[in-house]
């Protein structure tokens, strides 16, 4: 009997592939075929090991402020599933979420194949894209880019956000390795936008081997700061004037730099106005990604989970000035570079309370505090239960002139999230 409820089909998918990630398009492709998706609207994929979902949310702002009706998958969600597919600028529907995982199910037992969590998603977003006749989808590569779910979908315009060292495990043990992964999201005579400024040569290379358009910040596309406003230059004509995207941090230009370039490629058939663009990077919001929750003492929320992203945190922290001193929630999963990360924020934070997350998965607390004194953290650190009690502590602990800064996992920043709403 199949589930009626998207809290049923979710419990469904959960259990319905023994492994919880089992790289490989076959089975996507086979169900997809059986589904017929036909993706006759323009569709751009987002790679990358940092800046995917700020990409996507920078894109849907801003093609939403052009009056198109888009489709954007996103992952992992912070607090509810339906945050992972939005159309037309809101989250889906748990009626509409759950058709969609009946349609995959249907064509998945014809198809003869199991599916993971995420492959399935993959499928059901597509299918609900295709369904509601979006104008454009955005897709956000879930892990690497060769073997994953959303590669089953021939991007019209390919971007790669960046390329750093995090799920070895599956991508390879070197930067090359995973340079090499994440290209494979690259078409033949499409346009490849790559906003990491010196990426590596298997990506380069790979590009040039399939003939696709590749355009390389720096190179092909770039942007100037200037007091309070930037400007952008590229192949599709120069932009000057534009506003600061709401998304904080300076790597969020080089961010809409790439979306620019992206939306510039797509001109033909998306015509975007500079106006639109003012507009997206003002509106655009992305939950999780150095957000600053109101109120005092100031809590700062960052999934920031590995060290190139811990790097971009630490610089976001010492130009938030005017605190007096920064206390830490933290937690890691345990295939996660704690080193690295504890490294490039050990001296931004005064105090720091770890707990672990939920989770088969999870760093035990006894482990992150050796892990922190290690890579030569000297502050005092408190062990908690869990990340809600972790929050706790450190409200308790902090004066009205300190931050909280909540990082390391999506899971700790739903918890904490989850937390800090209870106080207002």
């Amino acid at each position: 009997m199949t589930p009626s409820t998207l809290a049923g089909w979710l419990e469904y998918i959960e259990h319905q592939h023994p492994q919880s990630i089992a790289m490989g398009l076959d089975r996507v492709n086979a169900v997809r075929d059986v589904l017929a998706l036909n993706t006759g609207f323009p569709v751009i994929t987002v790679a990358g090991t940092n800046g995917k979902g700020s990409a996507c949310r920078m894109l849907d702002a801003m093609l939403g402020c052009a009056g198109y009706r888009v489709g954007t998958y996103t992952s992992p969600h912070l607090l509810r599933y339906n945050e992972r597919v939005r159309i037309g600028g809101a989250e889906a529907g748990d009626d509409a979420l759950a058709a969609a995982f009946a349609a995959v199910e249907q064509a998945r037992a014809a198809a003869g194949v199991p599916l993971t969590y995420f492959e399935f998603g993959t499928l059901a977003a597509v299918w609900l894209f295709c369904r509601e006749a979006v104008d454009a989808a955005i897709l956000e590569v879930g892990l690497g880019g060769r073997l994953d779910a959303v590669n089953a979908f021939d991007a019209d315009v390919a971007m790669l956000m960046s390329v750093g060292l995090d799920h070895m495990d599956y991508l390879g043990g070197t930067w090359e390795a995973i340079g090499a992964e994440k290209a494979h999201v690259f078409r033949a005579g499409k346009t490849a936008v790559c906003a990491d400024r010196a990426p590596p040569e298997t990506v380069t290379g790979h590009a040039a081997r399939i003939g696709a358009d590749f355009l390389l910040l720096g190179r092909d596309f770039d942007f100037s700061l200037q007091p309070l406003q930037w400007s952008y230059r590229g192949p599709g004509g120069d932009r000057h004037g534009l506003p600061l995207p709401a998304l904080r941090g300076n790597c969020q230009v080089a961010n809409a730099s790439a979306c620019i370039a992206a939306l510039d490629a797509l001109r033909e058939r998306l015509p975007v106005t500079a106006g639109d663009i003012r507009n997206g990077l003002v509106r655009v919001e992305n939950p999780g990604r150095f957000q600053v929750l109101p109120g005092r003492p100031a809590v700062i929320l960052d999934v920031a989970h590995n060290p190139q992203a811990a790097a971009a945190l630490a610089d976001n922290l010492v130009r938030m000035t005017g605190y007096r001193s920064t206390l830490a929630v933290f937690s890691m999963l345990n295939d996660k570079d704690v080193d690295g990360v504890a490294r490039a924020l050990r001296g931004h934070v005064d105090r720091w309370f770890v707990a672990p997350v939920e989770g088969t998965r999870a760093t035990p607390a006894d482990e992150l505090v050796r892990r922190l004194r290690a890579a030569g953290v000297v502050a005092d650190v408190a062990v908690c239960a869990n990340i809600a009690e972790a929050m706790d502590c450190a409200y308790q602990a902090a004066g009205d002139g300190d931050r909280i800064l909540a990082f390391g996992s999506f899971l700790v920043v739903a918890s904490a999230m989850t937390a800090a709403r209870k106080r207002f």
